[in-house]
């Protein structure tokens, strides 16, 4: 929600503000300075191309990656990537205009830009949880976990996702709103938006955030089971270098997760619960504008904490690349090559499959595919 991130302050010095004829073109919603503009524009024009160009990234190698797009847990991960592009480019695109230029819509335009923001920070939070509820079926479930998580199951509940969020982000457009900008019972931080939808949506992210901590704190607890009862047997076959436990291991992953998670929703939900219950100062609402932006690095940070990390996403993004330098190379020496001569190059070049995939190469790449599964890295789920 953190689109237009439009502030007014209601303190004893903004008394006026109460006077809607005061309030043209929302221009009481911009407080920043120009040295905060500056500021928030260099984070924006930094995180939203980077967001933009990993997330993107980890949406073709799935895509393009028959056994990952069949797997749940990259269907999560796809998911959360998709609605991480959208949040790089809703928020940029409306955060800038907004309070860098000033542009100023009326409520339909508005309300529809920040439905779309909203949309995709939900969504993205959204799948956070399913990707750790995956995650803990994962582990507490391994006998079963291919009969509970199918890929059907698992885009049934992407549906369900999607459509909840995108319900419930286009709730002001669709009525929920404040007939008046500054009316009672409106939000001071972001035009024509009601106070009750501000404390639902905040309360509704929350929940999904507590989940998420909940369903991490599940899998530490499941893993420290698991370890300590397999120490006696470890210790046994211990060969006198020091082994980190797999407990303490996920430990530091999902406190890295979970603390740039938190640190990054926490402020800027803060100030809307805030802004539900008691009047903002200046500096507060310049404030939650900078907080906004964190929840933009939070998408920016995702693909390298849940895609990126995971070794067999990495193996894909290796084949595909190698997959597009083999049909560049054997273009280019198409087209080099006199018609009715032929090379060993040109050889090379014949046996590409229709998939652009060398047939001298497949066999090798699926050796390597197949030892990554049968390692199953604890961060693939």
């Amino acid at each position: 929600m953190e689109d237009l991130e439009v502030h007014t302050s209601l303190g004893p010095t903004d008394s006026s503000l109460s006077d809607h004829g005061s309030c043209e073109n929302l221009t009481c919603y911009m407080v920043l300075t120009q040295l905060e503009k500056t500021a928030i524009g260099s984070i924006c024009f930094l995180a939203g191309p980077i967001t933009l160009l990993e997330n993107a990234l980890v949406l073709v190698v799935i895509a393009a990656t028959a056994t990952l797009r069949q797997r749940p847990s990259f269907i999560f991960i796809a998911s959360l990537a998709l609605a991480d592009v959208f949040a790089s480019c809703f928020f940029t695109t409306s955060f800038l205009d907004f309070h860098l230029f000033y542009h100023s819509d009326g409520p339909t335009a508005y309300l529809f830009k920040l439905g779309g923001v909203t949309m995709a920070f939900s969504s993205s939070v959204g799948s956070l949880l399913l990707t750790a509820l995956d995650r803990y079926l994962c582990i507490h479930q391994a006998s079963s976990y291919k009969v509970l998580v199918t890929r059907r199951r698992a885009v049934r509940s992407l549906l369900v996702l999607w459509s909840a969020t995108i319900f419930m982000s286009f709730l002001p457009l669709m009525g929920w709103r404040c007939p008046k900008r500054l009316s009672p019972r409106c939000s001071h931080l972001f035009p024509y938006i009601n106070q009750g939808y501000l404390a639902c949506w905040t309360s509704f992210i929350l929940v999904l955030l507590a989940l998420i901590l909940v369903a991490y704190a599940l899998i530490l607890w499941t893993a420290h089971r698991h370890e300590s009862s397999m120490t006696n047997i470890q210790v046994a076959a211990a060969t006198g270098h020091a082994r980190m436990r797999m407990d303490i291991r996920l430990a530091r992953t999902f406190g890295l997760i979970l603390l740039i998670l938190v640190g990054c929703w926490l402020p800027a939900l803060s100030f809307m619960l805030a802004d539900v219950s008691m009047s903002l100062t200046h500096n507060q609402q310049r404030a939650f504008a900078f907080c906004s932006t964190l929840c933009l690095v939070n998408s920016a940070v995702n693909p390298l904490l849940y895609a990126l990390r995971c070794r067999e996403l990495r193996v894909a993004l290796l084949q595909l690349l190698q997959r597009l330098y083999e049909i560049g190379r054997c273009k280019k020496s198409s087209e080099n090559l006199t018609p009715g001569l032929a090379s060993a190059e040109d050889n090379n070049c014949t046996v590409c499959t229709e998939d652009g995939t060398p047939r001298n190469r497949s066999n090798r790449l699926s050796s390597i595919s197949e030892m990554v599964n049968n390692q199953q890295p604890d961060n693939t789920k």
